[in-house]
């Protein structure tokens, strides 16, 4: 099977500061990947990185077969990657289903009808959960509904590949297991490759198949998670080195 996302020699430096270094990454179709690794590892530079938000200096990014290490977010989003952010960006002057009919506009879906276009919003905002509030304004929720909010609006672009940004920070453990949920159906309803960078450790062993591990920019390990999470190099980066052996 083709990786349908891939990065080859991926570096990227912010002055004397290096966050990815010769990293390679590889994902597959209809695959949950987790991105871990301590803060300042490189994993958000990393989602810059694909989702043309900020250049490499060096290495290649590959999208179905094509290099798209140079195009911009928007041509980037076209092609079929969405993503979402640590910190939530709804636009607040907007209620809930014209925030998520503005991604069905400028997505992949040839919907250009604003009347049409809400009609889809509608039906990705009940799949994710928020149907309810769909008039409602993004200053009105809690911070789960934001955070399902961040997801509706990039499914609404019809991608292929979903880009999560730590989607489960700050919830508690039921809105925890609920995302989870969420995060499987889309995967079974859309089919889409999944990535997500997360610090719960409940939400990455669950919920995916794969673990890439992050350290400096250094890949530390790229394996089960269950395996990963007791890979020497990855206790010693999260805890220290006295722990590393035992």
């Amino acid at each position: 099977m083709t990786a349908i996302l891939s990065g080859h020699d991926i570096e990227k430096s912010f002055g004397g500061l290096k966050a990815l270094s010769k990293f390679n990454f590889e994902v597959m179709p209809g695959e949950i990947v987790g991105l871990i690794g301590p803060n300042g590892s490189g994993k958000t530079t990393l989602f810059n990185v694909i989702s043309g938000l900020v250049r490499p200096d060096s290495g290649k990014i590959a999208f179905e077969g094509s290099e798209i290490t140079r195009k911009p977010p928007h041509a980037i989003s076209s092609l079929g990657i969405a993503r979402t952010f640590q910190i939530v960006r709804p636009l607040r002057d907007l209620d809930l289903i014209d925030n998520v009919a503005i991604a069905v506009v400028y997505g992949r879906n040839e919907i250009f009808d604003m009347r049409e276009a809400r009609g889809k919003a509608l039906e990705t905002l009940e799949f994710s959960g928020l149907a309810h509030k769909a008039y409602s304004y993004p200053g009105e929720l809690a911070i789960e509904d934001l955070k399902r909010l961040e997801v509706a609006r990039a499914l609404a672009s019809n991608p292929r590949v979903l880009l999560l940004d730590e989607v489960f920070a700050g919830l508690n453990p039921k809105e925890i297991s609920g995302a989870i949920e969420l995060v499987f159906r889309i995967r079974e309803t859309y089919g889409l490759s999944i990535v997500m960078i997360e610090h719960v450790m409940k939400a990455i062993m669950t919920a995916c198949s794969r673990v890439i591990a992050l350290h400096h920019g250094v890949k530390l390990a790229d394996a089960q998670p269950r395996e990963v999470a007791n890979h020497p190099e990855v206790i010693r980066a999260y805890l220290g080195v006295e722990y590393a052996g035992n």
